[in-house]
C-alpha cells in the first residue's frame, strides 16, 4: 500500500503490526480511545519495606519471565548505566524473547548487541538507536521488527495500551525508601524524568533505582511513591557530564553558524515574532546558535517569549537569567547548564511529562502551542519529507525525538540542514526513509540557501524584501547534485527489519535490511 507520503508499505507488514498506513498528519484528530490500566498492587503492611538489595531481586520480587516487555528512559543520554545494569542481570538469568521499551538507545547501549545476538532481546520499540545497536537492527540480527516512534508517539502507545509495559526501570538521582523520586539533589542530576512518567503510571511493576537514597519524604517528587513498587540503591546510576554529547554541543562551525544567521534574521521577519510568543530548538549545533543570535535580537527589539518548550539546552536557560522569557516547561535537559536552571529557578523552569509536551492523542500538548521550531534533518527531500533516523547509508543512527511532534504542532517549523553532509548531499530527490512528513515544515534553511514550502505562500510573501537568499528546494537540491552528483541510491535487500510509525500509530515509512554494496 502506498501511504500518504509516497511510501510503499508491504502487506505483509501492516498484517503483523495491525497497523494502518501513514493517512496524514492530521487524520486521526479528535479520534476516540480507551486508555489502558495496569495492574497494581496494594501496599497496606506499613512494615513492609521497598527497599532490595539489588537488581536480581528486584527482577525476582517483580516475577520476571521470558516474553516480557521493559522499560527505560534515556535522561542521562550517553552518561546512562541502568539499562546495562539491569539487562547484564536479565542475561546472567537466563531470560529470553524481552522487548525493550526505551525512550531512546545510544552508543552507551553497544553492550546490548550481544543479547541481541543470543535471543535475549528480540524487540526494541525507541526513539530511536545509535551505535552498535542500530548496526544490528540494519544488519538484520534482531528477531521481530524494531519501532522507532517519536516522543509523543511512544506515550500515545503506552497510554491506549497498543504498548504494555511489564516492568518499568526509572533511574532517579534522588530517591526514598517508599519511592518518592526526584530528578536532582543527588551526584547524578539529570534535571527532569519527563519520560519515565507514563511508565510509571502505566507499568504493571515499577522498579526506582537510585545511587542517592535521602530522607523521607523526598519532595516535590516527580514520580510518587504511589507508583513505585521497589527501590534499589546501586553505586552510580549514570555519569551527568556525559549528557551533552554529539548534538547537543555548541558549534564553532562557519557553515553552522552562517544557517543560524539565516535562521534568526528569517523568524525576525515572521509575524509570529512578537511579544510572547513561544518557541523550541533542537540541539543540533546550527539549532543552538540561532537560539543565541536569537536572544540579542529579542533584547535589542524589546521582545519577551511566553514559553520556551522541549529538550532545553544552557541557551535556553540563559534566556531565563536574561528575563527574555515568562517560563521554560521541560521535558528533557541536554546539558548541565539546563540541569542547573531548573533547580536555581523552580518557580519559572517547570517539569512537564512527555505526555503534556507531545501526546498527540491527550486532550492538548504544548507542542500544540508552538509559534517556532527549530530543528535539523539528516535528509530533506524536494517534498519536504525529512530523514532523521536512517543515515545515507542505510543503517539506522538517529532518533525521531520530538521532531515530528513539535513539526506536526508549530505555526513555523523550520529545519536546519547543510546543504552537504560531507560529500552526501542533505537536499535530495526523496530522503532513505520519511521521518516527518512535508506536510507539516515550512521552511528548510541551509547554508546556500533559504527555501520556503510552497503551502506556506504568506511566508515567500513576507521574505520577498528580506535580503536573504530565498530559492526553491528543487534550487537546492540541484545546486548539491551539481557539487557531487546525483547519489546512486542505498542497497536494500528484501527483508524489512523496523518501520517508522507515525505519532498516531500508523506507519510512515519501513526500514529494510542492508546488504553490502554492489557495483552490478
Amino acid at each position: 500500500m502506498i501511504n500518504a507520503v509516497g511510501r510503499e508499505i508491504p502487506e505483509e507488514v501492516l498484517k503483523a503490526t495491525g497497523k494502518e498506513a501513514f493517512k496524514g498528519a492530521y487524520a486521526y484528530d479528535n479520534h476516540e480511545y480507551k486508555k489502558a490500566a495496569p495492574k497494581a498492587h496494594a501496599m497496606m503492611d506499613p512494615n513492609r519495606s521497598k527497599i532490595v538489595e539489588n537488581i536480581h531481586e528486584a527482577l525476582v520480587k517483580c516475577e520476571i519471565k521470558d516474553g516480557m516487555t521493559i522499560s527505560f528512559h534515556h535522561h542521562f543520554r550517553e552518561g546512562d548505566y541502568i539499562v546495562n545494569m539491569v539487562m547484564e542481570e536479565i542475561h546472567k538469568m537466563g531470560i529470553k524473547d524481552i522487548t525493550i521499551c526505551a525512550s531512546s538507545l545510544g552508543k552507551a547501549h553497544d553492550p546490548i548487541v550481544p543479547m541481541i545476538e543470543d535471543g535475549t532481546v528480540t524487540g526494541i520499540r525507541s526513539s530511536g538507536v545509535r551505535g552498535k545497536i542500530g548496526e544490528a537492527i540494519s544488519a538484520g540480527k534482531l528477531k521481530n521488527l524494531a519501532v522507532m516512534c517519536s516522543h509523543g508517539g511512544r506515550v500515545r502507545a503506552v497510554e491506549s495500551g497498543e504498548v504494555h509495559i511489564d516492568i518499568a526501570f526509572i533511574g532517579a538521582p534522588t530517591c526514598d525508601e517508599y519511592g518518592n523520586l526526584r530528578a536532582n539533589g543527588g551526584k547524578s542530576d539529570c534535571g527532569v524524568l519527563s519520560y519515565a512518567m507514563a511508565d510509571a503510571q502505566y507499568a504493571d511493576r515499577v522498579v526506582a533505582i537510585t545511587d542517592c537514597l535521602v530522607p523521607f519524604p523526598n519532595i516535590p517528587a516527580s514520580i510518587s511513591m504511589t507508583q513505585v513498587d521497589f527501590v534499589c540503591v546501586v553505586d552510580e546510576i549514570g555519569n551527568p557530564a556525559k549528557i551533552a554529547t554529539g548534538a547537543a554541543k555548541p558549534t564553532t562551525d562557519m557553515r553552522k553558524l552562517r544557517m543560524a544567521d539565516y535562521c534568526t534574521q528569517f523568524v525576525i521577519r515572521t509575524p509570529y515574532f512578537k511579544n510572547g510568543f513561544s518557541y523550541q530548538t533542537g540541539v543540533g549545533g546550527a539549532s543552538i546558535a540561532s537560539t543565541i543570535s536569537l536572544a540579542d535580537e529579542m533584547e535589542k527589539r524589546g521582545i519577551r517569549m511566553s514559553f520556551g518548550v522541549g529538550g532545553l539546552t544552557k541557551p535556553m536557560a540563559d534566556l531565563l537569567e536574561r528575563d527574555l522569557v515568562d517560563v521554560l516547561v521541560d521535558t528533557q535537559d541536554f546539558d548541565l547548564g539546563a540541569v542547573e536552571s531548573i533547580k536555581k529557578h523552580p518557580d519559572r523552569h517547570i517539569e512537564i511529562s512527555a505526555s503534556e509536551y507531545a501526546n498527540p492523542f491527550n486532550k492538548g500538548a504544548y507542542v500544540n502551542k508552538l509559534d517556532f521550531v527549530i530543528l535539523a534533518a539528516l535528509e530533506v527531500d524536494v517534498n519536504f519529507n525529512c530523514n532523521v533516523v536512517v543515515g545515507s547509508d542505510g543503517i539506522i543512527t538517529g532518533a525521531q525525538g520530538g521532531h515530528p511532534d513539535t513539526a506536526a504542532g508549530a505555526k513555523c517549523t523550520i529545519v536546519i540542514a547543510p546543504l552537504l553532509q560531507g560529500r552526501i548531499p542533505a537536499i535530495c530527490t526523496n530522503v532513505t526513509t520519511v521521518t516527518t512528513p512535508g506536510e507539516t515544515v515550512d521552511v528548510v534553511i541551509t547554508d546556500y540557501g533559504i527555501a520556503i514550502n510552497p503551502r506556506r505562500q504568506d511566508l515567500i510573501e513576507c521574505m520577498k524584501s528580506s535580503g536573504l537568499p530565498i530559492c526553491t528546494i528543487e534550487e537546492l537540491r540541484d545546486q548539491a547534485y551539481a557539487i557531487t552528483g546525483a547519489p546512486d541510491p542505498v542497497q536494500f535487500g528484501d527483508k524489512v527489519v523496523g518501520i517508522i510509525e507515525a505519532r498516531d500509530g500508523s506507519i510512515m515509512d519501513v526500514v529494510r535490511e542492508v546488504r553490502e554494496y554492489s557495483f552490478d
